[in-house]
């Protein structure tokens, strides 16, 4: 590593949004579609999800090009989820990022359009990359359709509607973060390490940490939400508790929930470390997730 966590998420993002913005100016659609496409692609994210597909990739190559697409895939995959979380038919929010949600911003049948479009768009970029080889895409196509599909991510938005106005337990409020929110984490560092070609063990221990970040990802998500600041986060605090939402602190405590955090953050420096892989950004990543503030 030659740069800082900071410094290094900044390039990869600039270059994330330069060829997000590229992939779509062309993109031969309705006007109003592609506005509202880009409206929620490009609404200051933080690109969480494909910085850690590269970071993964660059644990084992350089050449970033070669896993670029599939990045832009991911966070379109990403970006459709939160367009159809935030319908008044779900979570029926009004702000995401500080910005008025897709279907405040346009309308509902807008809204469903493009999140639509995002995610059948994503596949075609990586089906159309020039720089896979076919069984490459074959790999891709298969681990992202599985990480969005029925038995993962929309599995875990499923579970966490069921899961409203009710006490879960810590083992039922892991599965649904397991698949909502980890399922694309997973999909992401599996995916560049795969296309770094590292080892079946390295890809092994890999899933395992990708298995804990999610969760930290979540732990994190759920603290902030009580002692966060709402002009870092771009959002209200306090909307769990108001919505009577089962989390971390309110199962735990607020100190309950950070030692399960460092719990979960040991157990993904150790699978790191079995993957060889401590000594790289995933591992400032691990740190970045587990202290963020917003």
């Amino acid at each position: 590593m030659v740069k800082s966590i900071h410094s290094y998420m900044s390039d990869m993002k600039t270059q994330i949004e330069q060829e997000m913005k590229s992939t779509l100016a062309d993109l031969n659609t309705p006007a109003s579609l592609k506005d509202s496409m880009l409206y929620s692609l490009l609404a200051g994210g933080k690109r969480l999800r494909p910085i850690l597909m590269m970071a993964s990739f660059h644990t084992f190559q350089q050449q970033e090009n070669k896993v670029l697409k599939s990045a832009i895939a991911l966070e379109m995959i990403h970006t459709y989820s939160l367009v159809h979380d935030d319908l008044p038919a779900m979570d029926n929010d009004d702000y995401r990022r500080g910005e008025l949600t897709n279907h405040k911003q346009f309308n509902e049948a807008t809204a469903i359009l493009a999140g639509d479009a995002l995610l059948t768009h994503s596949f075609e970029l990586v089906a159309g990359d020039s720089l896979l080889t076919s069984e490459e895409k074959v790999f891709i196509l298969k681990e992202m359709a599985d990480a969005s599909g029925p038995e993962e991510m929309i599995a875990g938005q499923m579970l966490d509607m069921e899961g409203e106005n009710k006490s879960l337990t810590i083992e039922e409020l892991e599965k649904i973060h397991l698949h909502k929110t980890g399922a694309l984490i997973r999909f992401a560092i599996i995916t560049g390490a795969y296309l770094g070609q590292a080892s079946k063990d390295q890809l092994h221990y890999l899933n395992d940490f990708a298995y804990y970040l999610g969760l930290i990802f979540q732990v994190q998500d759920d603290i902030l939400d009580v002692i966060g600041d709402p002009e870092k986060l771009g959002k209200p605090v306090g909307s769990d508790m108001e919505n009577v939402k089962s989390t971390y602190p309110s199962l735990l405590g607020l100190e309950g929930a950070k030692e399960k955090k460092a719990a979960y953050s040991q157990k993904a420096e150790d699978a790191l470390e079995q993957a060889n892989a401590k000594d790289s950004y995933l591992r400032e990543l691990l740190h970045f997730f587990s202290q963020r503030e917003y």
